[in-house]
This record gives C-alpha cells, structure tokens and sequence, in this order.
C-alpha cells in the first residue's frame, strides 16, 4: 500500500471528529459490538490466524536467542537512544513490542473489516500498541533514568507535577505547549492592522498595506470555526497575512467570536451571513463590487456553500476566486452499514451539544490528539513525565491548544450535512434560504490540499475540487498535513507542491501526471490572485472607510476570548 493511500484510508474527516469528540476517551477503548465484529471475522479464518501467531513465536524465538535482525524504522524516534541498541535486554524488549506491533496490524487487516468498523478498530489498536510501547515506561526508558541521574531525582517531582496538572483539567494528555509560551498579540498575530467591523458574530480586520501600490480586488480570509484565525498570521516570516500583503494585495480577515451557551442557535445561516456582511464591508472599504475568498478546513465547507448561495441569488459575480485550502465537501463512505452506525453516533453527539449549548474545543482537541497517539500523546508523556521536561515552545502547538467552542447549531449542521455528504446532491442542504448547489460556482478556483493530512485527506479535497463548477480550477497537492500545508513560507527546501486541472476523475490519476515545482505554493497562489484581482492602485493611506472606522488595532478583542 502506498503511502498516499495508507494515509487517505486511515484519516479521520470532519464529521467523525465532531461526533467522536462528545465521547469520553476511555469509552472509545472499551469492547463493544466492533471488538465482536473483529473477533467474529478473525474466527472465520483460523488458518491465517495459526500463521499469524506461529510466525510471532518463531521471532519471539529467534529475538531469545539474539538471532533476530528487527530493527525500528528509520522514522521512528522513540528508540533512538542508544541503550535500544547497545543493552542486550532492552534491545530484546524492542525487538519483541515491534514484532507484537507488526502482528497486531496484520490481524487487523486478516479480519477484513467495513470501513467503519476498521476505522475504530484502528484507533483502539493504534492507541493499545502505542501505548504499550517500552519507550513509555518509565521504569525501564533509558532517557527516564537518565533524567533522574541528572537531576538528582528532581526529574520525577516535576513529571508527577506535571502529570497531576494535566489529568485535573481538560483536554486530558500532555500539554504540548506551556501556557504561557507565547502572548497572542505580541508573539503570534503580529501583522498590523486594525479591525473595522465588530459584530456579535466576527470581527473584521483590516491589514496595513505594506507596498505603495496595491490589487484594487480584496481578499477576505475566512478561518475555520474551530480554533483561532491567527494560524493565517502565526509569527513573522512564517504569517500568510503578511506575505499576502508584502505581495500587494489588500488582506482582510475573519476572526470568529467564541461562542458560549447564549450562542447556541447560531448555525450555517448565521456563518454565512456573517461572510456575506464581511465581503459587504471589505468592498465598500476597497470601492469594489468583488472579493477573493480564501477559506481553510469548516470555513472552506462555510466559504463554499456562501458563494454558491450568491450564484443561486445572482450575485456570484461577487466572488472574484475561490480559495479553498484543506477543505473536504465530498465526504464520500463506503456502504450502509457504515452510514447507519454513524447516524447513531451523529444524534448521541448533537444531543451532547444541545445540552451544553456548545462543543468545547477541549474536547475536540483531546481527539485530535488520541488520533495521531505517538506524535501527540505518548512523545509528550515521555518529555513530560518521564524526563519531567518541559515542552519545547512551538507556535503552531500553542495555537492549537488555544481551543475554542463550536455552537451547537453548527454542529449539528455541520454532523449532519456530513453525515448524509449533502454537499455531493445538489439542493441537499441549503445557505441563508437557497439551495446549496456547488456546480453553479463559476468563480475561478484554486484548491489546496495537504499529502499527509489526516483530517482533510487530499484525495477528498480533490473530489471536492471537481464538484465545483468553476471553468478555471487549479488544484494544488503541498507537502506536509493539514496545518503544515498551510504554515508553508517560501525558502523551505524540502517543500514541493503540485499543480494541475481537476480533468481527471481519480485522485491518483491526477497524481501521476500533475506537474511538480519546488518549495511553497504561496507564490504561485498570489501570481494566480494578482492575475485576477485588477489593476494596481495606490495603497490606502488609512484603514477602515466611511461608517467603518477602526475600532481598535489588529489583532482585535475576540481572539482573546477564552
């Protein structure tokens, strides 16, 4: 199996997170009728079963006896101190938890399992054999007991310390970033410019050019409803805001408000109106009668089904682009049984929501975690606990962990439309009163995807791309996942990206002969966006415009609601 495909079956899409995310981690790891289903499957082929478990004793034999040659694999950091290597006990303890791994998947893949089915037997699979790993245990880890040699035992008061901190308050795993890392407005979301619009809804904000002549057409970001805007605008050099604007384009941006109970009813509608009032605003600012949308993830699905309400109205012309980045609208599964289990899940998750008014982001970011266990979990249990160290500051990892709430008419609208992929039918949900029907988008579009993501895998995003009925659609594949893909700065040279038409109907297709160009796709998007966004005028002297005075500077109120 490729790596591609490997990753694109065993992504998690919106609508799963959002109905997993009401559920209590420990009862996604208890059996149910899923464990019976593998173990029936697996009964049905005892003979691929023996095999299995006599070749397992036979390596287990072999790794007794110092015969065996299994090593971790390259990419695998956990057993990089050298004792796993150099210790003839710990390097059999290694060897024998790999083989015990490599079993476990083998009898995963034996039992030929649904899609559904698979996908939760994996995650409880993932999450036993990660967790199982000897790397973790901090009686025989040898950074552990280094750690404790160092510090003269103080390494385990601060991993105890550490651990009790975290289990006492939501999301509960490892902190991945100290609280106090980073300082949004000083460190992060420094890009100046001032808001000019405040609702009960959004925020608007307004960037100061940065060259003396700017696009005439605006561009309006529309972040996702999950988490804070400034992952856009995350630290100098590395801010998609400011290279937008170093480029001569005149940027605004949405910074959503952190609903609480009060907000439950805010739904699609409320979304989409709220970008239809900020293209409103950004227009009258700028003296045009069109905006460039850039939406990513939830705002893409928001971004998308708001220009196909103003195609329906007769308004698509407002619309200058598309831009929708990691963004899945075709959430395509595979047979009813899987459809039917996850209309169970969909109703439990939209009454959890109904009760509190919201989905806390805490929630939703403890499953983001527990989906990637090794690089989200267990790497920071060992630094953590074991070593009793503090985490090294990352800005991306502190804006994730800056969680917000998602109303829970939003997510209910958002399980649902997921649940029955009602953006693939046309007129299957509907925006502000109008039928949602993808294919009467005629705006250029420019769709990017991420090639690890495992939250919008980008074989989706490209079927996404093709329900479009933009005459002009660029698809873009970047390296790296569903953040990285997006935090790209030129001037990385592992970075690549592809490019071509939405022509063919398989992803892999479109693989095979797409054209490959190195470092970030940043350039090629604002060459695509000057192209389409009228002549260049002299950069405003000032920021907001008449009835829309600034309020207050960038990066405004909202985000700093908790």
């Amino acid at each position: 199996m490729t790596t591609t495909a490997k990753v694109d079956e065993l992504a998690a899409p919106l609508d799963l997170l959002l109905t997993s995310a009401t559920k209590p981690f420990a009862s996604r790891m208890m059996p149910n009728a899923t464990w019976a289903r593998f173990a029936g499957n697996l009964a049905q082929h005892p003979g691929a079963v023996a095999d299995r478990v006599g070749a397992l004793t036979r390596e287990l034999g072999n790794i007794a006896v110092g015969k065996s040659h299994r090593a971790p694999g390259r990419a695998d950091k956990r057993f990089s101190d050298p004792a796993w290597q150099e210790n003839p006990l710990l390097h059999r303890i290694m060897q024998a938890y790999l083989a015990g791994s490599e079993t476990a998947e083998e009898l995963l893949a034996d039992a030929q399992l649904d899609w559904r089915d698979k996908e939760k037997m994996q995650f409880v699979i993932d999450n036993f054999v990660e967790g199982l790993a000897p790397s973790n245990n901090p009686l025989i880890s040898p950074l552990g007991w280094k750690a404790l040699i160092d510090t003269g035992g103080l390494s385990a008061v601060r991993g105890a310390r550490a651990f009790a901190r975290d289990m006492l308050s939501k999301p509960r795993v490892p902190a991945m970033i100290e609280p106090d890392a980073y300082a949004v407005g000083e460190d992060l979301a420094v890009t100046k410019g001032a808001v000019v619009l405040q609702t009960s809804v959004f925020e608007l904000i307004q960037y100061a050019p940065q060259t003396p002549k700017v696009r005439a057409i605006p561009l309006l970001m529309v972040p996702p409803v999950i988490n804070k805007y400034y992952v856009m605008d995350i630290a100098p050099g590395r801010s998609m805001i400011e290279y937008f604007v170093q480029q001569g384009q005149q940027v605004f941006t949405i910074s959503w408000r952190n609903p609480q109970a009060r907000h439950r009813d805010w739904g699609f509608d409320t979304y989409g109106a709220a970008i239809v009032e900020a293209m409103d605003a950004a227009e009258k600012i700028t003296g045009t009668d069109s905006t460039h949308l850039l939406a990513t993830c939830s705002g893409g699905i928001l971004a998308a089904m708001t220009a196909a309400h103003l195609a329906e109205i007769g308004e698509g012309d407002r619309v200058a682009g598309l831009n929708l980045a990691v963004t899945v609208l075709d959430e395509t599964r595979a047979g009813f049984a899987a459809a039917a289990m996850s209309d169970r899940a969909a109703q439990a998750a939209i009454r959890v929501s109904s009760r509190k008014g919201f989905l806390d982001g805490r929630d939703m970011a403890e499953m983001f975690a527990w989906l990637r266990p090794t690089d989200l979990v267990w790497r920071y249990v060992v630094n953590n606990y074991v070593q009793g160290r503090k985490p090294a500051a990352f800005d991306v990892l502190f804006w994730n962990a800056d969680t917000t709430r998602m109303a829970a008419a939003l997510h209910r609208d958002l399980v649902l439309m997921g649940l029955r992929n009602a953006l693939v039918t046309p007129g299957g949900v509907s925006m502000l009163g109008s039928p949602v029907d993808l294919g009467k988008i005629t705006a250029d579009a420019y769709i990017v995807g991420g090639i690890a993501d495992h939250i919008s895998p980008w074989q989706a995003t490209y079927r996404s791309a093709r329900l479009l009925g933009s005459k002009d659609n660029r698809y873009v594949l970047s390296t790296n996942g569903h953040i990285a893909a997006l935090v790209n700065p030129p001037g990385n040279p592992k970075a690549s990206f592809r490019t071509g038409s939405v022509d063919a109907e398989d992803a892999q297709q479109w693989l095979d002969s797409a054209e490959k160009h190195a470092d970030s796709w940043w350039p090629d998007y604002t060459a695509w966006l000057a192209e389409r966004s009228g002549a260049e005028v002299d950069a405003p002297k000032a920021l907001g415009g008449e009835d829309l005075p600034p309020l207050g500077p960038a990066p405004g109120s909202y985000v700093m609601e908790k």
